[in-house]
């Protein structure tokens, strides 16, 4: 059985960090140590924002669908949860690092998926599987 998974990302504005999860992806915030890090429901994963003045180190791979940058993270969505972050990326007028586009057509894990970059330059993956 899987358990929920703990990962901890720089950001070096956590205001500026925190609105992007909650205004932009949606997600809800748990616990903090004020001015130091903060916890973010990412769906149903903890993902915390440690204040720090760092960036993490970013490459591309080349992989099945192109050239994927690494380290990135991410998570499969509901349908609906999914296209509504699409509209909030539209709406806020954040670019895609690789836009939306369709894996494995017509297979059974046919899925849509995108690669963003928050505020602080880390990576996520959003997708969302077809046949579910």
């Amino acid at each position: 059985m899987s358990k929920p998974f703990h990962l901890a990302i720089p950001a070096w504005d956590l205001n500026i960090a925190t609105a992007f999860y909650t205004d932009v992806l949606g997600c809800k915030l748990g616990n903090r140590e004020e001015n130091k890090w903060v916890d973010v429901d990412f769906w149903g994963n903890e993902l915390t924002l440690h204040k720090t003045h760092m960036k993490l180190p970013r490459e591309s791979h080349d992989v099945d669908m192109g050239n994927v940058p690494v380290p990135h993270f991410g998570v499969h969505l509901d349908k609906e949860i999914f296209n509504k972050i699409k509209e909030n990326l539209k709406t806020k007028n954040i670019k895609y690092l690789d836009k939306p586009y369709t894996r494995f057509e017509g297979k059974e894990e046919q899925q849509e998926t995108f690669f963003i970059e928050d505020p602080h330059g880390n990576v996520l993956e959003l997708k969302t599987l077809q046949n579910s």
